[in-house]
């Protein structure tokens, strides 16, 4: 039993490495073409954009905050997959009313180098930080952290995906997406039918916690709100995926994707609900779940988190890879150095890993709070079709943004405790409702305000010319 999770990683890993073509052209390496320069079809596009985004930490996300919150709390984390929706309304607005090939183009349009160089720090940060929850996800799987068990889980899974990604970029990433989301499927399936099937399970037990507006989860699920429409702009990973086909196969994509993703993990989030209704005092969720359904469907579980994993580090490999030679053009675009920048974020993420830090939602908590600097962007400029927002206007919601992903950090982590005097809130998600309600208000402010002053800037120079 102890070698049946390596024995069955190692095989995912070599049929992986199996569908993974080599590179030879920076379209197949970076744009996600085959090797006739052909766009993926809808079923690799969907697959990839739900494989990706639903990441090891996010399954595990989701079963613990239903496993605290209850259905409530899995509702919650369910909801940030409504980015598709909007991540496919900001693709459209960029491609097709912008003609923009990347975000990069269209903040460079809008608001100059200040423009790129604010986002590109966001969102190299946030490659760093899935690379990091993903291989912290892995090595708890195999063993306490900083057991040889899981150093070595950690460094073999570095080593192998990084191997398959790195041989085929995007395309490699878009083809073994396929493969790894038909195993998710089937093993996600399997659990459920193991759960409803159990002499325990009662639908009953998913309100077990019951709805009120001062819970946890349900508070939870406004945050989630307040940060769906700028949390896709931030995330390369699915923003790579919406410039690479046509638009009838994207807009589908994204529609698609976001009705699975959510599916999927409120599905697997009803097992930590499931687990949370019958825990005793004290009991975590992994022994609940053992203790209930039995070590082979725990396999299965591990083996889900392994996937999503699998999944999500060699996409996001591929996206610091476009990130750093195409997007920011730091080097000649090639496959060499795509693959080489491929190991610098490997490396990144695993100096992360030994620096300590555990908080597996925490690390969403702040990046989503840091995206939020964009919400202002996508509905003056991007939606609103607004060109006379001045710069300072961006960077105020850039430094409000960070300054507030940075309190709730710091609130969270026991550093400072400013919040609780001023506004009585006492739990973390209380927290960060009001960061991200100041964080909005102050956002968009700066741009009303921005937009306000060129007005009239405009105007006094129009009167200044009829006078003269």
């Amino acid at each position: 039993m102890p070698y049946v999770l390596p024995a069955t990683v190692l095989a995912v890993a070599l049929i992986s490495l199996a569908l993974s073509p080599n590179a030879g052209k920076n379209d197949s390496f970076f744009r996600g073409h085959n090797i006739n320069g052909q766009a993926p079809g809808l079923l690799m596009l969907v697959f990839s954009q739900v494989t990706t985004w639903i990441f090891a930490r996010s399954l595990m996300n989701a079963a613990i905050l239903g496993y605290y919150y209850g259905l409530w709390g899995t509702l919650a984390y369910a909801t940030y997959y409504l980015s598709f929706l909007t991540g496919g309304l900001i693709i459209d607005s960029l491609r097709f009313r912008h003609n923009c090939n990347s975000v990069q183009d269209f903040l460079r349009q809008r608001f100059g180098t200040v423009g790129t160089r604010c986002y590109n720090l966001v969102i190299g940060v946030r490659l760093i930080s899935e690379v990091f929850a993903n291989l912290l996800v892995f090595g708890l799987l195999f063993g306490a952290a900083g057991s040889q068990q899981y150093i070595g889980a950690i460094a073999a899974f570095s080593l192998l995906t990084l191997f398959y990604a790195g041989r085929g970029g995007l395309h490699a990433s878009l083809r073994t997406d396929v493969f790894q989301m038909g195993l998710f499927l089937a093993v996600l399936l399997t659990l459920v039918a193991l759960m409803l099937g159990h002499s325990e399970f009662s639908t009953t037990d998913f309100l077990f916690k019951p709805f009120e507006f001062s819970d946890p989860g349900v508070v939870l699920i406004a945050v989630a709100l307040l940060q769906v429409i700028s949390y896709p702009m931030h995330d390369p990973v699915m923003m790579d995926r919406g410039f690479i086909a046509d638009r009838k196969t994207t807009q589908r994509s994204f529609l698609h994707a976001s009705w699975i993703s959510v599916f999927c993990i409120i599905l697997f989030g009803l097992l930590g609900v499931f687990a949370g209704a019958h825990a005793q005092s004290g009991e975590a969720m992994n022994a609940v779940l053992t203790r209930l359904l039995g070590e082979v469907p725990m396999l299965l579980f591990s083996f889900a988190l392994v996937i999503s994993a699998m999944s999500t580090l060699d996409s996001t490999l591929s996206s610091a890879a476009k990130l750093i030679v195409s997007d920011m053009k730091l080097g000649v675009e090639s496959v060499a150095n795509g693959r080489k920048v491929m190991v610098l974020f490997m490396l990144a993420g695993l100096v992360m890993i030994y620096l300590g830090p555990n908080d597996l939602f925490s690390a969403v908590a702040v990046s989503g709070t840091a995206s939020m600097y964009l919400t202002p962007v996508i509905l003056f400029s991007l939606w609103g079709g607004r060109i006379d927002i001045p710069v300072w206007s961006y960077l105020v919601a850039f430094i409000v943004a960070l300054a507030g992903a940075g309190l709730y950090f710091t609130e969270t982590a026991g550093y400072l405790h400013l919040m609780e005097p001023l506004f009585g809130t006492v739990h973390k998600y209380n927290k960060l409702l009001v960061i991200c309600l100041a964080v909005l208000a102050v956002g968009c402010g700066a741009f009303a305000l921005g937009m306000q002053l060129s007005r009239k800037k405009i105007a006094n120079v129009v009167y200044s010319a009829g006078d003269a």
